[in-house]
C-alpha cells in the first residue's frame, strides 16, 4: 500500500529532476532571464525564468500515469475536474510563458482568471464548509453551512484567485514558493489520509505536486540557476487552492498553511492603495520576506524561518478539529501583526 503512495511523489520529483535543467537550457537560449535592473531584484546577475514549465510538465506527466494506472479512480475525484487542473494548469503555462518571455505584466491577470473559471466550470467547487462552532448531525459529528446557488462558484472562483495571488506575490526569494508548496502539498496529503479513502485520488495529486516542487527546489534553492517565472508561482498557488477544495473543502486547514503569506499580501494591498495610492499590483520590496532580509536575516535563513511559521501552523491543522482551528487562525494573526511590527520597529532602528 505504502509503494502506491511512493510511486507517484517520485515519479514527480525525478521528473521535475530531469526536466529543470532542459527547460534552463531552453530559457537562456530563448533570452527569457530575470535581470537585476530593480533594488528589489537581489540575485546577483541574470537567472532564467519558465520555471513553472518543468514544474507543470513533471506533475502532468506523474497525474496521466497515475491517470492511466487507476490510482486516481476513487470514486471521489471526478473526470471533469481532473481536466480542469490539466486545461487550468496549461492555461496558466501559456500565459505565463507570454509574461515571461514578453513582460506583459499589465495582461498577467488573464491566465489566473481563465484557469479559475474553467476550474469552477469542471467542478471545483466548495458546496459546504464545516460550522466550526455547532456539533450537528453533519459529517464527524458537525452540522455545516450547504452553499446554495452560485455561492459555491462564486466563493470557489474567488478562493483560487485569492491562492494564486498569494503565491505570486510571495515569489521574491530563492525557494521561497517551491518550498512552500511542496510542505503545504504534504499537509493536505496528510490531511486527506484523516477523511478520505485509502489511496484517493486527491491524495496522490498533493503528492504528486510535492514531489514536482521537492525536485524542482534542487535547482531554486539558494543561490537559484532558475526561477518559478510567472507560470510557476501562479501554477503552484491555483493547485493548492484546488487541492483544499477537493480534499473536502479544507478551506481552514489551507489557511493554516498560507496564513503568514496571506496576511502579508492582504496588508501590502492595502497599504499600496490607501496608503501609498498606487497599483496594488506594483512590485516593490516591503514584504516580508524583504523585511526580514533588511533587518539581519540571511536568504537562506529568512526562507527557513518562513518554512518553520508554515510547518507549525500547517501541521496544527492536523491535530486541531475545527473550533480549535479558528483559534489558531486568531493566533495566527496575532502573531503576524506581532512580527511585522518588530520587522518595522528594527528596520526604523538600522
Amino acid at each position: 500500500m505504502i509503494y502506491n503512495y511512493l510511486i507517484p511523489i517520485l515519479i514527480s520529483f525525478i521528473l521535475a529532476i530531469f526536466l529543470t535543467p532542459f527547460i534552463k537550457k531552453a530559457a537562456l537560449k530563448c533570452n527569457i532571464t530575470d535581470i537585476p535592473s530593480e533594488p528589489r531584484k537581489i540575485q546577483s546577475q541574470p537567472t532564467p525564468l519558465l520555471g513553472g514549465l518543468a514544474i507543470y510538465f513533471s506533475f502532468l506527466i506523474a497525474l496521466l500515469i497515475s491517470w492511466s494506472c487507476g490510482w486516481l479512480n476513487d470514486g471521489i475525484i471526478q473526470t471533469s475536474q481532473i481536466l480542469a487542473i490539466i486545461l487550468g494548469g496549461l492555461m496558466i503555462v501559456i500565459v505565463g510563458f507570454f509574461d515571461d518571455k514578453y513582460n506583459i505584466r499589465t495582461k498577467s491577470f488573464i491566465g489566473p482568471i481563465l484557469a479559475a473559471i474553467l476550474a469552477v466550470a469542471l467542478g471545483i467547487t466548495v458546496t459546504y464548509i464545516t460550522n466550526p462552532f455547532m456539533v450537528g448531525t453533519g459529517p464527524y459529528g458537525r452540522s455545516l453551512f450547504y452553499f446554495s446557488g452560485a455561492i459555491g462558484p462564486i466563493f470557489s472562483f474567488f478562493w483560487l484567485l485569492g491562492m494564486i495571488y498569494t503565491t505570486k506575490f510571495l515569489d521574491g526569494l530563492d525557494g521561497l514558493v517551491s518550498g512552500i508548496g511542496a510542505i503545504g502539498a504534504l499537509i493536505l496529503f496528510i490531511v486527506s489520509l484523516f477523511w478520505d479513502v485509502p489511496q484517493s485520488g486527491t491524495s496522490i495529486l498533493a503528492l504528486i505536486l510535492a514531489g514536482s516542487c521537492l525536485g524542482f527546489l534542487r535547482y531554486n534553492w539558494h543561490p537559484a540557476k532558475i526561477f518559478l517565472g510567472e507560470s510557476g508561482s501562479v501554477f503552484i498557488g491555483f493547485m493548492l487552492g484546488v487541492l483544499s477544495i477537493i480534499s473536502g473543502a479544507k478551506i481552514a486547514t489551507a489557511l493554516l498553511i498560507m496564513g503568514i503569506p496571506i496576511l502579508d499580501v492582504a496588508w501590502v494591498i492595502l497599504r499600496r492603495i490607501f496608503k501609498e495610492h498606487k497599483s496594488p499590483f506594483a512590485a516593490d520590496a516591503k514584504h516580508l520576506h524583504f523585511r526580514l532580509l533588511q533587518v539581519g536575516f540571511s536568504h537562506r535563513g529568512a526562507v527557513l524561518f518562513l518554512y518553520l511559521l508554515t510547518i507549525i501552523f500547517g501541521t496544527s491543522s492536523l491535530f486541531l478539529q475545527s473550533t480549535y482551528k479558528v483559534i489558531a487562525l486568531f493566533i495566527l494573526i496575532i502573531v503576524m501583526f506581532a512580527l511585522a511590527i518588530y520587522l518595522v520597529v528594527k528596520y526604523k532602528k538600522t
